[in-house]
């Protein structure tokens, strides 16, 4: 393959010069073709994201769930691209004293989840993405798995009830809580990508998960491929690496364990990634607006930003796909997709 002169992001300059051996030798079950339906990433596609933090059982414990609910606020007002009216936080029982209340769009009581989300699927249109990111504690036994929130708690079957609405959009559903695995499993379905921050009903303890996913959006920290952008699928191997690597610092065995699905049939995976059996949609669902922090505003810089990311995401998705192919065909189309993304990367670091 030939070198190209121009500046390419360092993702794109080591597949093309065979530094990612690592990256390509992932390969396992191949990817369903479905895929390419979700997460599009268009250009004119709105994306929401929905705070729930439930109720806390100590005051310390509301602190450390406020923290990370207003840190998530601001981190993607500051670094991802949303406005105000596209973050919605439902907190505890929707008080806050100090002058902290603008953050507050209302409380976890059942009533006030199920009026903001018929809200939700009211403004939302095809296409667009809705993240729900869950903070808080968590129950499971035989018969239900439950999401504490104030007054009577709800399950993940009632849950699953109320996105119905949302069949015709991105969803991405992140639960921190503790002992979240079967209330996410109630939430699996295809076009969707869901995390939970434990692998069973046995891991009942408040799970570091949560904290250590506000950290991966942070300033980009859970940035694996260097592209700018961060992906549900780093943001969880951000978090879960995390987790699993304090636990080793402190001599201890972990009492958590995330897990990812993202094919909708509700078997969950600890180590997601591309041409396994959970993460294809996970690694081309991304939490930033397009183009938003983009400083180039011309139109032709947004249409060329728009289908490098288009081209992107179709090359993140044939890697996951290449047990579909054979040899020949696959580096064929790869070559086709890198050369064409390197062509339009070359064009936009030409314009001012």
């Amino acid at each position: 393959m030939m070198l190209l002169s121009f500046r390419f992001r360092p993702w794109l300059a080591a597949l093309l010069l065979g530094c990612s051996a690592n990256l390509w030798a992932q390969t396992g079950a191949p990817a369903d073709n479905g895929e390419d339906a979700y997460f599009r990433n268009a250009p004119d596609a709105q994306k929401y994201v929905l705070i729930i933090t439930g109720a806390a059982a100590s005051d310390e414990i509301r602190n450390r769930f406020r923290q990370w609910s207003f840190s998530l606020q601001d981190i993607l007002s500051r670094d991802y691209g949303y406005d105000r009216d596209s973050i919605t936080l439902l907190f505890d029982d929707g008080a806050q004293a100090d002058s902290a209340s603008f953050r507050i769009d209302g409380s976890s009581r059942r009533e006030d989840i199920e009026a903001h989300l018929a809200q939700l699927a009211r403004e939302l249109a095809p296409g667009d993405q809705l993240s729900i990111i869950m903070i808080g504690h968590g129950s499971s036994s035989e018969d239900s798995a439950k999401f504490n929130i104030v007054g009577p708690d709800i399950t993940g079957e009632e849950f699953a009830q109320l996105l119905e609405p949302f069949s015709q959009q991105d969803v991405v559903i992140v639960n921190t809580t503790s002992a979240s695995y079967e209330f996410a499993a109630d939430l699996s379905a295809r076009g969707r990508v869901v995390l939970s921050a434990t692998r069973s009903r046995a891991e009942r303890y408040d799970p570091m998960f949560g904290g250590y996913f506000v950290e991966a959006l942070d300033s980009h920290r859970g940035d694996r491929d260097k592209n700018n952008r961060v992906s549900v699928l780093e943001a969880y191997l951000y978090a879960s690496q995390s987790v699993l690597g304090w636990y080793s610092d402190q001599g201890r065995l972990p009492t958590e364990r995330a897990v990812l699905d993202d094919n909708g049939d509700g078997v969950f995976s600890l180590e997601p990634g591309p041409g396994m059996s959970d993460g294809a949609l996970a690694e081309i669902a991304y939490f930033d607006i397009p183009s938003a922090a983009e400083a180039k505003t011309s139109t032709e810089a947004i249409a060329l930003h728009a289908q490098m990311q288009d081209l992107e995401r179709s090359i993140f998705l044939l890697r996951g796909q290449k047990a579909n192919y054979l040899e020949e065909d696959y580096w064929s189309r790869m070559e086709t997709l890198l050369i064409d993304l390197a062509r339009k990367t070359g064009r936009y670091n030409e314009l001012p």
